[in-house]
């Protein structure tokens, strides 16, 4: 279901089309309303300029929340790796296990 939300950035409204929810879209509107007002505050550019800086602060951040997800998938498969090899270890301990409780058992029917 498409639909249709106001959202206001720098005093602008802009009519959007989503599949998104309402309250997403709007959050998704402020937030890069808030990052050009921060450019607005910090430099003396105009709106389109603004607009443009405020889009590769956005840009940036994705690139650097996309690498810190990337490592984290790495070190979590890392994890995995290791979970798999001590399960492993684990269950061929519990055979050895086995196997040492059936000698000792065979020793003492043996030595009766």
């Amino acid at each position: 279901m498409t639909n249709r939300v106001v959202v206001k950035i720098c005093g602008e409204d802009y009519t959007l089309l989503t599949e998104d929810p309402t309250e997403y879209t709007q959050k998704v509107g402020a937030y890069v309303g808030e990052k050009m007002q921060e450019v607005l505050a910090a430099s003396r550019v105009g709106r389109m300029d603004a607009a443009v800086l405020a889009a590769l602060n956005i840009a940036d951040e994705l690139f650097k929340v996309r690498a810190a997800d990337e490592q984290l998938r790495t070190q979590v498969k890392g994890y995995l790796d290791e979970a798999g090899k001590a399960k492993a270890q684990v269950s061929e301990l519990k055979r050895e296990n086995f196997r040492l409780q059936q000698k000792l058992e065979r020793s003492e029917k043996s030595g009766k």
